[in-house]
């Protein structure tokens, strides 16, 4: 019983919720600094496709080409312009676009109005002899959004 007494008239044992109160403090601080470095969220990309063409030929709006029988017999240079901007409708800079199919490729980067144009490199888009249709898919990254992947983004037509 001596000893219960001076459990109870001692003053040391306050120290024991101060120190949890100022841990608690402590710990709270270093996780809003924690939080305040992590990078803000990603976002949805919105991606146009304004133009599509052959090379030598105007482009014309949307994501069709038509090509007549003789022109797709030659290794085809197909022009797409794009633009890309983010939910509020700013420009998305300095993004990787890329353009790949029927054995062609394409690739640039966004200017500072959020627009491209990819053309696939000579000699290596062709259509089939008794091939009348034929896609192309469309990949866009940029820093601080999701990544944008369109399959059967750009359609080639073949007609006779």
């Amino acid at each position: 019983m001596k000893n219960r007494k001076k459990l109870f008239n001692d003053e040391r044992a306050i120290e024991l919720p101060i120190n949890i109160v100022v841990m608690l403090v402590v710990g709270m601080v270093a996780l809003a600094a924690l939080i305040a470095i992590i990078p803000p969220p990603t976002k949805n990309m919105s991606v146009n496709i304004d133009e599509a063409g052959i090379q030598g030929n105007s482009l014309s709006s949307g994501n069709t080409i038509i090509v007549d029988a003789v022109t797709a017999r030659n290794p085809l240079i197909v022009m797409v312009k794009i633009t890309a901007t983010d939910p509020d409708g700013n420009p998305v800079r300095n993004a990787n676009a890329v353009l790949r199919g029927l054995g062609g490729v394409a690739t640039n980067t966004t200017d500072i109005n959020g627009e491209t144009l990819l053309a696939t490199t000579t000699a290596q888009l062709q259509m089939g002899a008794n091939q009348n249709e034929g896609t192309m898919d469309l990949t866009i990254t940029a820093n601080g959004f999701y990544d944008y992947e369109k399959k059967n983004s750009v359609m080639i037509i073949k007609t006779k």
